[in-house]
């Protein structure tokens, strides 16, 4: 193996640039104003994405695609203001080590009232005759054929029908529980439904089924509100149709991949006789038919959930900055240690996952004869992650080591180890005292403070590689 060798930047100490610190945030898309104001001024700058500045201790973003060349090698975190992560590439960033947030429940009302809107859209033909008389205006005729023409828009009231809800997160159970507001019977599905979830859903109101075919069988609508991913894209498949009564609907407010459209559309040309109601652009095979009904995404599109979701992000990405906590994770493990004294240096390491690797880790602080005060160790699938805090000293005199620096490096080097950061201060007044990055065995960032403008972006060495 290579032995890792260290890049560092022209810089200041960390004592020197110490009283300016702050953390920078680069944000893409347009971030509600009323987030951004949670981070306090005196701790933290917001850059512009389109400005490129050369350094970021985290990314903010709503809809924008996250390139690698987008990463700099200072960033610690990529918050999404949103519940999905698809415009991140969630497993690169894993391998990178960078943590990726999102905001689950930010628009939950927002969704859940288009959602209802859906569904009524779904039962009578409230599109289809607002268009029609659109038409009718346009030739001069709405006036005499109004009464006429309103049998061709009839529907069916909600009121006693089941509403199948597939995945009961936040959305899944606001959706449910405004279904059952309207006197709507609810099942509900959802294979990866947590406990705590679990304990907030109305359970003796709602019947929950072991099985998507189940719930297909018994619902007269199914909302979907589940993630894409290689588990749930295609679910609404053949076989699936094949269960659901013929004039059943189908509401997707989550992503467009969970349907299968040519299995639809084949559904619709062999006697199904439901809606499609979505928010997403479809295929030709859908887009043309009278019963698909499209939205352009307006699930999240309100000024309330911008600004729920922003501020959500915003004290998700301090408390991560300025703790090293974690929560609404999408690729790393829920991790808290409980706020530390002044007289304390937390030190935060992300490494894989692996037999011997917490050992060794612990070993560099111990050789060094530095004492542990409290430490955290958890994991989630290939990500390890610590949070440890260690006793600050005055003097090097009684420890085996000349630095902060060299222990720094010491510990960014250890195979399996993937970043390393310093914490300097209370949780109300912390600084980013250093940021370390093994990257194929070279260690970049020791003892920065921003960085500097020297370090390439994660883009950059992955072009190299």
């Amino acid at each position: 193996q290579t032995k890792p060798t260290m890049r560092r930047p022209p810089r200041r100490t960390f004592s020197e640039m110490k009283p300016r610190t702050r953390f920078v945030i680069k944000t893409f898309n347009k971030i509600s104003p009323q987030g951004l104001e949670r981070f306090r001024p005196e701790m933290y700058r917001i850059k512009p994405g389109e400005d490129q500045p050369p350094v970021a201790h985290a990314i903010m973003l709503r809809s924008h695609k996250i390139q690698d060349s987008d990463v700099p090698l200072t960033c610690r975190a990529i918050v999404r203001c949103g519940a999905g992560t698809n415009n991140c590439n969630v497993p690169r960033m894993t391998e990178l080590g960078i943590p990726v947030f999102n905001t689950p429940g930010a628009n939950a009302n927002a969704v859940k009232e288009l959602v209802l809107c859906g569904l009524l859209m779904a039962s009578r033909g409230i599109y289809e005759g607002a268009s029609h008389m659109t038409k009718l205006h346009a030739e001069g005729t709405a006036h005499e054929r109004i009464e006429k023409d309103k049998a061709m828009f009839g529907g069916r009231e909600l009121t006693g029908k089941t509403l199948g809800v597939v995945g009961l997160g936040a959305i899944g159970a606001a959706v449910l529980k405004a279904a059952l507001d309207l006197r709507m019977e609810v099942v509900g599905f959802d294979p990866a439904l947590s406990v705590d979830a679990a304990l907030k859903l109305p359970g003796h109101r709602i019947r929950i089924v072991d099985s998507l075919e189940d719930l297909a069988k018994a619902s007269d609508y199914i909302s979907l509100h589940a993630p894409s991913n290689e588990h749930t894209n295609g679910m609404i498949s053949t076989q699936i149709l094949s269960q659901m009564r013929t004039d059943a609907c189908i509401l997707n407010f989550a992503r467009g991949e969970l349907v299968d459209e040519a299995a639809l559309a084949h559904h619709f040309d062999n006697g199904g006789s439901g809606r499609y109601v979505c928010d997403f652009a479809v295929g030709p095979e859908l887009s043309p038919r009278s019963n698909v009904i499209v939205l352009p995404h307006l699930g999240a599109s309100t000024d309330e959930a911008e600004e729920n979701a922003a501020a959500m992000a915003a004290d998700t990405t301090a408390l991560y900055l300025q703790t090293g906590t974690i929560r609404d994770s999408v690729n790393f493990p829920t991790t808290t240690l409980p706020a530390r004294l002044d007289t304390v240096q937390r030190v935060c390491v992300v490494n894989e996952n692996r037999p011997g690797m917490l050992g060794e880790i612990l070993s560099v602080f111990g050789n060094a004869g530095i004492n542990i005060v409290q430490q955290i160790n958890t994991s989630k699938g290939d990500v390890g992650y610590n949070v440890i805090d260690i006793e600050r000293l005055s003097t090097f005199d009684d420890v085996h080591f000349k630095s902060w620096d060299a222990l720094q490096f010491l510990l960014t080097s250890l195979d399996g180890v993937k970043s390393t950061r310093y914490i300097y201060g209370t949780p109300a007044s912390a600084k980013h005292a250093g940021y370390a990055v093994n990257f194929k065995g070279q260690v970049y960032g020791i003892g920065s403070v921003g960085g500097g403008p020297t370090l390439p972006s994660f883009g950059e060495l992955l072009d190299e590689a």
